[in-house]
C-alpha cells in the first residue's frame, strides 16, 4: 500500500493532500465547474468510456479533461481527437494522481482558457486499485470502473475503491456471455463495501448503460452553484 505518513519529515501525506484537494475544489466551485475523478484497474476502459462520453455530451457540455498517465500521452491523444482541452500530467513513477498534479494542471487550464466556460472537468486517473481512491484531488464525486474481466473478488479484495466511489461502471458486458463470472455477485460484493454506490453495468461496444451513465454525468453538473475563492 502507498505510505501514507513520512516519518523523517513529520508530515501525513494524506492531510497535506487533503488541503492541497480541498483548494483544488474551491477554484471549481468558483468557477461553477462539477470535477469527476475516474479511477480503474489497468484496462477496465476508462479512456473508452471517455471517448464516448465526450462524443455523446460536448454538444451540451462545456468540458476539459486532466489526463494522469506513468510515462506517456497515449490516452491523452486519444482524448485531443474529440476537440477539447486535453491536460496531461506524466506520474513518472507514482502510481496515482495527487492533488498537487492536478494543481498543476487546474493552472494550466486557467491560463489556457477561460474557466468559467466550462461545465465539467474528467479527470483520468492513474490505472491502479488502491492509491487513486485515497488521494483526494479535489474531485466532486468519484467514479470507478471494474470490467467483468477481473471477477468477483475486487470489491473485497481491494475495498476502499469500492467504499469511496459514488458511481460504479462494471465495463465490457459484452464479453460476460464468454467468461465464468457472475455479474449478480459482483453487484453484491460492491453493495457489501458501499450500499448507496449507483451501479451501472455497461459496453461501450454494444452501447448497453451509456445513456444512464451520460445522464448521471448531466445530473452532477446541473445547477452546480458558483462560490468564491479564499487563498
Amino acid at each position: 500500500m502507498h505510505q501514507t505518513f513520512d516519518a523523517s519529515l513529520g508530515i501525513n501525506l494524506l492531510h497535506a493532500n487533503q488541503a492541497g484537494a480541498d483548494h483544488n475544489r474551491a477554484h471549481f466551485d468558483a468557477w461553477g465547474i462539477t470535477c469527476l475523478n475516474v479511477m480503474s484497474s489497468p484496462g477496465a476502459g476508462k479512456t473508452a468510456l471517455l471517448e464516448k462520453t465526450l462524443a455523446a455530451l460536448t454538444d451540451t457540455l462545456k468540458i476539459a479533461v486532466i489526463e494522469g498517465d506513468m510515462t506517456t500521452e497515449l490516452d491523452a491523444d486519444r482524448l485531443r481527437q474529440y476537440g477539447v482541452p486535453v491536460i496531461a500530467i506524466n506520474t513518472g513513477r507514482s502510481c496515482h494522481l495527487d492533488s498537487k498534479m492536478v494543481a498543476g494542471g487546474i493552472h494550466r487550464l486557467e491560463h489556457e482558457y477561460d474557466p468559467h466556460e466550462f461545465d465539467l472537468v474528467l479527470v483520468e486517473n492513474v490505472g491502479n486499485l488502491v492509491c487513486p481512491a485515497e488521494f483526494e484531488v479535489g474531485e466532486h464525486a468519484k467514479v470507478a470502473l471494474l470490467s467483468v474481466t477481473e471477477g468477483e473478488d475486487k470489491p473485497l479484495k481491494y475495498p476502499i475503491m469500492f467504499q469511496e466511489a459514488d458511481c460504479l461502471l462494471i465495463t465490457k458486458m459484452d464479453l460476460a456471455p464468454y467468461l465464468d463470472v457472475d455479474i449478480d455477485r459482483i453487484i453484491a460484493n460492491v453493495r457489501q463495501m458501499n450500499p448507496h454506490v449507483k451501479i451501472i453495468p455497461t459496453s461501450v461496444k454494444t452501447g448497453e448503460g451509456l445513456e444512464i451513465w451520460y445522464e448521471w454525468v448531466q445530473t452532477q453538473t446541473a445547477d452546480r452553484p458558483i462560490a468564491a475563492v479564499s487563498g
